[in-house]
């Protein structure tokens, strides 16, 4: 009786080991994941750091969140600006090169972040537009049917919607396809959508109630700095991902940096 009883008492704690190990491990762990600044430019035709701020702190927010450093790879049009940082430049072929080779070894779904300027062509990817068709087909071949969320932030990024949406996917986009987006200024340090995402993140539980929230904290914003017309940021989420979404955890986030 008593071999028995440390048979099951050694069970049991074997249980509660795996149990927590699981629990501690993060939902995001074996994701790849892309953040792309594609412009340099304010609207103006001046510099800004808007691209390249949101691209630095949305990175780190989502490392935070539970997305591994090694499956996680930066863009940005002038890598050699950000000395110390492991930066590829921002080109359509590089993004798809990072996505298959990411895709080949963390397989557990996909994210993909764009900061830049955008028109109904696509998203200006260092110059030239990535169209939504394009992102489509990268998508299709790399992340296939694996749980997907895309977030662009970009003028007129609702164009990327209908090119976009599956079952597996959530595409959160910073405007209407007939809309622009807010925030590109030389003087801006995020544009607002980007600021949205990283003021929202540590207060939601998961992308759907992330996306809900940037939502509306872009709606009060545009709405307070009197910014017309409004930007309507659209979400998509596929019905076979719409359950899954909860069950994907966005741990505690860093407060944005002031």
């Amino acid at each position: 009786m008593r071999l028995i009883a440390r048979l099951a008492w050694l069970l049991i704690g074997l249980w509660l080991v795996t149990a927590a190990s699981a629990a501690a491990s993060p939902a995001f762990g074996d994701w790849s994941a892309v953040v792309v600044a594609g412009d340099w430019h304010a609207h103006s035709g001046g510099p800004s750091e808007a691209f390249d701020n949101a691209r630095r702190d949305v990175t780190q927010a989502f490392e935070l969140a539970g997305f591994a450093p090694a499956n996680l790879r930066q863009f940005s049009v002038r890598p050699e600006r950000y000395p110390g940082v492991a930066l590829t430049k921002s080109e359509p072929q590089a993004i798809y090169d990072a996505l298959a080779d990411l895709t080949a070894k963390a397989t557990g779904g996909c994210l993909i972040y764009f900061s830049s300027h955008g028109a109904p062509q696509g998203v200006v990817v260092d110059q030239r537009f990535l169209p939504p068709g394009v992102l489509a087909n990268m998508l299709d071949t790399t992340c296939g049917k694996r749980p997907t969320v895309v977030i662009i932030s970009a003028c007129f990024s609702g164009v990327f919607v209908p090119a976009l949406a599956g079952p597996n996917r959530m595409v959160l986009t910073a405007a209407r396809p007939d809309r622009s987006s807010f925030g590109c200024g030389e003087a801006d340090k995020y544009p607002y959508f980007d600021q949205c995402v990283l003021e929202s993140m540590p207060h939601v539980g998961d992308f759907s109630a992330l996306a809900a929230t940037v939502q509306g904290c872009v709606a009060a914003r545009e709405i307070r700095e009197g910014m017309k017309p409004p930007s309507e940021p659209q979400l998509y989420i596929g019905p076979a991902l719409r359950a899954m979404l909860p069950l994907y955890s966005l741990a505690a986030s860093p407060p944005l940096r002031n």
